[in-house]
Order: C-alpha cells, then structure tokens, then sequence
C-alpha cells in the first residue's frame, strides 16, 4: 500500500466504496488523513466499516471543513449530470480528486524520478500496459503495474527512485487527476467511447489529451484525426512528441512495417524490434501496441536487446487474442473479450482460415460491420440468443451452423479445422457479443472455451491454465 501522506492531518471525504474506494480510503486513512467515506449502496458501506473505514452520508456533512474531496472514477463527475456528491463538493470549493492523482503527489513526494509509464487510449491500453510491465519485469526491473487493470494505484507498493511504474488510465481516472506526470504518456488512439460519460467527442479527446499533455515525453499514435491533432497541438506547445504508426511510415517516430518496427530518424529508418513469430502480438493492432511500449521502455533506459527479449516472452492477455492450445496444425484462440463487432475485427483481421465461434447476447449492428472479414472464415459456429440474427447476415457468403452452446461450436470447429490441409487453421472465440445470455461475463465464457478445447484429444495447452 502506498500511504496517502499528501493528505495527512486534512479531513478528507471520499465517495464509491468499492474495492479501489476501500484500497483508497486505507491508503488515506494510512497516511494520517481523517476520512470520512459514503456510497449509495449500503452493502459497500457495510463492507468499509467493517474494515474501520467511517462512514456517514454525505449529504448531512459540514463540506466547508473537507480539505479534498476523492470521488471514485465510476461515479459521474459531469455528465449526463454531476453526482450529488460532485455538486456538494464544488458548491463549497472543495478541489475533487481520484486515486491517479494521489498516486502522483505520492511519486512527488517520496520519488519524483521514479520511472512512471501512464497508458491510455480507446482501444488496446490493457495489452499495451501488460506488454511494457513484462518487458520491465522480464529485464529485472523493480516494477508494479496496476491502475484500470489489476491492482488498484494505491495497493502497489511505495514509490522509490529505481521502482518502475506501468499504470492504465481510463478517463474517468485522467478526469480526476489534474497533476498527472508521467516520464512517458501514451496515448494510443481514439473513436467515439463513454460519450454518455463525457457529452462530446471533443471533451472525451480533451480529457485524454490531458495525459499526455503532462509528460515529459508523449508517445501518441497518429493513425485517427483526433490523436493526430493532439501530437501537432502538444508539438507546438514545445512537448517532447514521439509519434507512433502501425500503418503509416512516418519521417521521424515509430512504425510498423509488417512484422517489423521501425524507428525513422529525419527520414531515415532502422530497425529496432520484430514481432515474427511471436503469437501473443499477431496483428496490426498489437503492432500499434507493441510500438508504444518499444517508445516507452527505451524512455525509461532499456536497451533494444531487453526489449526484444521481452516481446518473445510475453504471454498475452487472457480472453484478448489468447492462445490456449494446438492439435498439430489447429491453434485455438480465445478473443472473448471481444464483445461487439469492432472488438472482435482485430483477430478477424489476424488469420486467414477461420473457423469462427461467434454470438451471445448481440449489440446494435450485429456482425454487419465485419462483412469485410467473412473470405477469411472457413465457417461459422453460433451460439446464443444473435445465433438466428448472424445466420442471416451470414446468408450465402459463409458457411455456418447454429451449434446453440459454446461446448458443442467448439467440437464442432476443431473437428472441421483438423479436416484443414494446406496451412494453419484457427479455432477462434471472438463472439461480438455480450455474453449474458450464457455466461456471467466474459470471463467465464473465455475460461469455458479455454477448458472445452483443451478437453479435445491431442490440443496441447498454450501458456497452462490461467
């Protein structure tokens, strides 16, 4: 845990008791602060008191006396409209703040050197802080990694010079953390996300920007409009930009060139990792990803060789593109977390022979958007309530089934894939659906087919069981 010694002495009040609200307020708490914590839920609330959190509603406190106000990232802060809490707090001028944000004076207190790498994007920042963690950790880095993925920012262990940080920011975390510092902000890229959260595309932009915007370096991939104006706009504020590309060569910054990745230097290019053969990171997207952390990690000081040792290690991310098991030329792959159409394109877009598990609970547009993808599927297995609704936009263009359950698509796929000759065959989960119609969340639905193949005579399993 990493005492809040930034508040100490202060009465603070903190709102959202879930599990990184408790690990918050202990830290608070821990740092000599005078916390008093409050959730609309009066189980959370139960749950902090047990644990010697006080809690009291809000709503009958004294805020003029309250030195900060920490909300918890899930709580709305401005739309579709402030929570009550967030209006209590700034009728009385009481400065509201996240964990992100305590993270950050911490570092400044203790270890303002310490090496900190913040991640954030749309799409792809849980893979892209994991990739950099292991490539840290694999080159004997002191490293913690945590934030919107795994541990909570204030869990992790206490700053320290040589202590290297991976911490994945959403925007409801960036939203409250106005002193946000990294050594080297990310910014992946940006499509319309959480507008519902944040009114506009252009506020949800700002928001992200502010990451960035706060680096001592900012490593922005440049292939949409609005991150491209981001790079341009912070470059001409006198930022230090690196620009990173998984489909664009670039004059100077980062590039994918197939497997390759690229480092351009006023126009000219050498080679600075390779991503062949590694399955974990198959895929423009994970070119994308990779390339960000390549930027990182040489900001922080490693050396290339450390680094590409750290690429062919890494593992992946369970339910993200997973690989679980192999039967000679079959490789079963486990992408449940691709639970809309657009998530489930990049392993679409990753192999040529597909014999594809696909449906759940559906999302608006269906599988239309994916139409692009359907010469790469050998066939289709579906399941759940889309099953009918997928059949349709199938149509002619690809063969399928209706298998009904995730248990019998997968049989049904590894017997058709073995019967493959001439290459690879892929056995793939990307359902672009939500999946509670038959699993509890997708988690379960990605460890269901984890265990459904790798109950298939032969599969030999990927990585062990997670």
């Amino acid at each position: 845990m990493i005492p809040a010694a930034s508040l100490a002495g202060k009465r603070v009040s903190l709102f959202g008791l879930g599990g990184s609200g408790i690990a918050t307020a202990r830290a608070l708490i821990e740092g000599g602060a005078d916390v008093l914590a409050w959730d609309d839920n009066p189980d959370s609330v139960a749950k902090a008191g047990a644990v010697g959190i006080a809690t009291a509603d809000l709503r009958g406190a004294d805020w003029t006396k309250f030195s900060a106000f920490v909300l918890s990232p899930g709580v709305p802060l401005t739309h579709p409209k402030p929570h009550w809490s967030v209006e209590l707090a700034r009728g009385s001028g009481v400065e509201i703040i996240g964990d992100i944000e305590l993270f950050c004076r911490e570092r400044t207190l203790r270890a303002p050197a310490a090496p900190f790498i913040a991640i954030t994007g749309t799409n792809g920042k849980s893979t892209t802080t994991a990739l950099t963690a292991h490539i840290l950790k694999s080159a004997a880095r002191d490293t913690q990694m945590g934030g919107n993925i795994g541990r909570a920012v204030m869990t992790l262990d206490p700053p320290e010079p040589a202590r290297h940080y991976v911490v994945e920011c959403s925007s409801y975390q960036i939203d409250l953390a106005p002193s946000i510092n990294p050594t080297a902000g990310v910014l992946l890229n940006l499509t319309p996300d959480h507008l519902d959260r944040h009114g506009t595309m252009q506020h949800y932009a700002a928001i992200k920007e502010r990451l960035v915007a706060g680096s001592e370096v900012a490593i922005v991939g440049i292939d949409d409009s609005w991150c491209a104006q981001i790079a341009d706009r912070l470059e001409r504020a006198g930022r230090h930009v690196i620009r990173i590309s998984k489909r664009l060569p670039l004059t100077d910054g980062y590039f994918a060139s197939g497997t390759d990745l690229m480092e351009a230097v006023h126009g000219r290019f050498s080679r600075v990792a390779f991503l062949e053969g590694i399955g974990s990171l198959r895929g423009q997207h994970n070119a994308q990803n990779a390339l960000a952390a390549v930027a990182a990690c040489l900001k922080v000081g490693l050396s290339l060789g450390e680094i590409q040792s750290g690429l062919e290690s890494f593992p992946g991310l369970a339910h993200r593109m997973e690989q679980v098991g192999r039967k000679g030329h079959v490789l079963f792959i486990n992408d449940s977390k691709a639970t809309n159409a657009d998530a489930a394109a990049p392993a679409l877009s990753s192999f040529n022979r597909i014999y594809w598990i696909a449906g759940g609970l559906a999302k608006e547009g269906g599988i239309e958007p994916l139409r692009g993808f359907f010469p790469r599927i050998a066939k289709a297995y579906l399941i759940g309530d889309a099953a009918p609704a997928f059949s349709a936009t199938l149509g002619e263009a690809v063969p399928y089934e209706i298998s009904g359950t995730l248990a019998a698509a997968v049989e049904h796929a590894a017997r058709d894939a073995a019967r493959e000759s001439g290459g690879e065959a892929v056995v793939l989960l990307s359902p672009a659906c939500a999946s509670f119609d038959q699993f509890r969340n997708f988690e379960v639905r990605g460890d269901a087919f984890r265990q459904a193949a790798n109950a298939i005579d032969g599969v030999k399993p990927i990585g062990g069981t997670r």
